[in-house]
């Protein structure tokens, strides 16, 4: 199992676990809601019975009166009393400021009647009133509030997980940086020894042959080199030949490859493709690609690359034959660390990605890929910078 891998598993548990303290948290509020709204229903059942009784003891059918001394004990409940017609009669702890307009009235009688079922008040001659009411702002608070709580703990983690984020990636950052610099410097003084015995070995009756393969070797180290060193740094873009910086690039993957993997160029339109790059860093993401594809083909099998040049973009699509990525890694195989070989540190598409898209600007990305049936990675390059 892979550091990303891991990570992931990570992630996984905790956002798990804070689901799960959110649905209980949410289980008990909604308990405790329910407890408190039947307690608010048995105050009104209440009210409603002491009506009917001093209704019936003490004052004459028809006289609400009584009603509303009892409703007066209830400061918190909005209620509103009806005749059988559901006439309104009076009501209590409404909005203050709009209690004289009748059409509000109106409204929170109706949303009364969908929210809770009446209380019956039956009077001795038969008559009955009715007790419409709502639930108290506190328990609309306390309704909503464990909403309000987790959007509050979601802002948080966000907000940390995102500073967190940030700061792990500048520190990251800064180790990359740190690494590919040194490489580059480390480089530097077993180049230089090697450069000056190829001269040496110029002016010696040595085989030419063999000098001018160290001189190549050597030469790559002098890229490779360079490439270290530009990481970090803005590094300078040129208008280049696409298809040439292609070519030149599988020519020397090719003599270092198996012969039976096969490669094509091909480019949709047969005018010169230019494009604003830095040779030695986009080489190195080619590289990076034709590797993985040789890789995933088991060193044999066809590699296609095809140039489409449109107006404003310029698009490379490079396609093996190989096992192909699950749909599910399509983001995960760019993350470092990620790696489906044995060896390796699993940076080459983390690197590659990094290149196209902070230092040239473009996008890459895998178009498409199926099990067994090889995979298309997508290359877009801004013509303009």
């Amino acid at each position: 199992m892979n550091i990303y891998t891991q990570k992931q598993q990570w992630k996984l548990l905790l956002l798990a676990s804070a689901i799960l303290i959110g649905l209980l948290s949410l289980w008990y509020t909604n308990n405790l809601v329910k407890k408190l709204s039947e307690e608010e229903r048995k105050k009104v059942q209440l009210w409603a019975e002491a009506s009917k009784q001093l209704a019936n003891i003490s004052v004459e059918a028809g006289d609400i009166s009584f009603s509303l001394m009892v409703l007066q004990d209830n400061n918190t409940v909005p209620a509103i009393l009806t005749d059988e017609s559901g006439n309104i009669l009076s009501h209590i702890n409404l909005d203050t400021a709009k209690v004289n307009d009748t059409q509000y009235v109106q409204e929170m009688l109706l949303q009364m009647k969908e929210r809770h079922e009446p209380i019956e008040i039956a009077f001795a001659n038969n008559q009955k009133n009715f007790i419409y009411y709502e639930d108290s702002g506190l328990l609309y608070q306390l309704r909503y509030y464990p909403y309000f709580q987790l959007a509050i703990i979601a802002l948080f983690l966000l907000v940390s997980y995102l500073a967190f984020s940030t700061s792990r990636k500048a520190e990251q950052n800064q180790v990359w940086v740190g690494m590919a610099k040194e490489t580059a410097h480390q480089l530097g003084t077993p180049l230089s020894s090697l450069m000056a015995w190829i001269e040496y070995f110029k002016s010696t009756a040595q085989d030419q042959n063999h000098v001018e393969e160290l001189e190549k070797d050597v030469a790559r180290l002098n890229t490779i080199t360079e490439r270290f060193s530009k990481i970090g740094s803005a590094p300078v873009l040129r208008k280049e030949d696409v298809y040439m910086v292609i070519e030149n690039t599988i020519s020397y993957i090719r003599s270092r490859t198996s012969s039976k993997v096969i490669f094509s160029l091909n480019k949709a339109q047969p005018h010169q493709v230019l494009a604003p790059l830095n040779i030695p860093l986009f080489e190195w993401v080619l590289e990076n690609l034709f590797k993985n594809a040789v890789d995933a083909m088991d060193g044999e099998g066809k590699i296609d690359v095809m140039i489409t040049d449109q107006l404003q973009f310029v698009y490379i699509d490079i396609a093996d034959s190989g096992k192909g990525i699950p749909k599910s890694k399509f983001k995960t195989v760019f993350k470092p660390g990620y790696t489906s070989k044995t060896r390796g540190w699993g940076l080459g598409l983390s690197l590659s990605k990094r290149i196209v898209e902070e230092y040239h600007n473009g996008h890459i990305f895998v178009k498409n890929s199926e099990p067994n049936n090889g995979t298309t990675f997508r290359i877009v390059l801004k013509k303009q910078v």
